[in-house]
């Protein structure tokens, strides 16, 4: 074989790492962005900084804005005098008077409304005898509103210091020069317990209205020794306050029956003679 055939031979076989590639065959290199688009996204970046930096701006201003706001109510409210106590109210007394209570109450006018301090005004009315409940509010701009609950009277009793009011819970209270009619007189002994005095108070307080018009005297001895004196003279044992309504029901009906006295001390088995 001749060196032109072995040419010929070698020339035809492909290499083994294949054609080789071209240079025109490469990718062309990228050119980037026009001068336009980079012209169109600073103007965007421009427009979105700008806003943004309104939009704090705006935030910081309210934020200021809101705080102005509550400073100036706290101040108007807790500082100024164009928000202060200038008027006492006062509603639901029937025997003690508007002028007594006002002074108790010792309303600081002149002080703002918002500072003035409702409980120690309420603590100073409520220390006044003939009262039980008190309730203080304020009335914006400049009132304070003061809703006075009375004691009712359940007897009238004596016990060294003249004739006195006394509620169904044995609170004294008032005073009388003589007593009114409606009212039974209370009588204990010098060694009455206060409890019992206590017991005698619910004891008149629970009775009906037919009954309570026809007690004079409630005799009090101990918790369980309370007798009423009726107007017509008759005596009732009535023992404690326990079962008082059916106490009293059964009396109603041994009020019929003649006897000067009745025992409804157990309603279950009552006696009269």
């Amino acid at each position: 074989m001749t060196m032109l055939d072995r040419r010929s031979r070698t020339g035809s076989k492909p290499s083994r790492f294949g054609r080789r590639r071209k240079a025109s065959d490469a990718p062309p290199p990228s050119a980037g962005p026009d001068e336009e688009t980079v012209r169109i996204a600073r103007k965007d970046f421009r427009k979105r900084r700008h806003a943004g930096r309104w939009r704090l701006v705006r935030q910081v201003v309210l934020a200021l804005l809101v705080v102005a706001a509550v400073s100036a109510s706290v101040w108007l409210v807790l500082f100024s005098s164009y928000v202060t106590a200038r008027i006492v109210d006062v509603t639901g007394t029937r025997t003690v008077g508007e002028t007594r209570i006002q002074r108790a109450a010792e309303v600081p006018t002149g002080t703002p409304l918002a500072r003035v301090d409702l409980d120690a005004i309420a603590a100073r009315v409520e220390s006044i005898a003939s009262v039980r409940k008190v309730e203080v509010a304020r009335g914006w701009p400049h009132t304070v509103h003061i809703v006075v609950t009375e004691r009712t009277p359940v007897g009238v009793i004596d016990r060294g210091n003249g004739l006195q009011a006394m509620d169904a819970h044995a609170v004294l209270f008032g005073s009388y020069e003589t007593r009114p009619r409606k009212l039974p007189l209370v009588r204990t002994l010098p060694d009455t317990p206060s409890e019992a005095l206590v017991e005698a108070a619910r004891v008149v307080d629970l009775l009906p209205r037919r009954v309570a018009g026809r007690v004079d005297v409630v005799e009090v001895g101990s918790v369980d020794e309370i007798e009423l004196v009726l107007a017509n003279g008759r005596r009732v044992v009535w023992g404690s306050a326990e079962d008082s309504e059916a106490k009293a029901e059964v009396l109603a009906v041994l009020l019929k029956r003649p006897g000067d006295q009745i025992d409804v001390s157990v309603p279950g088995r009552p006696t009269t003679r």
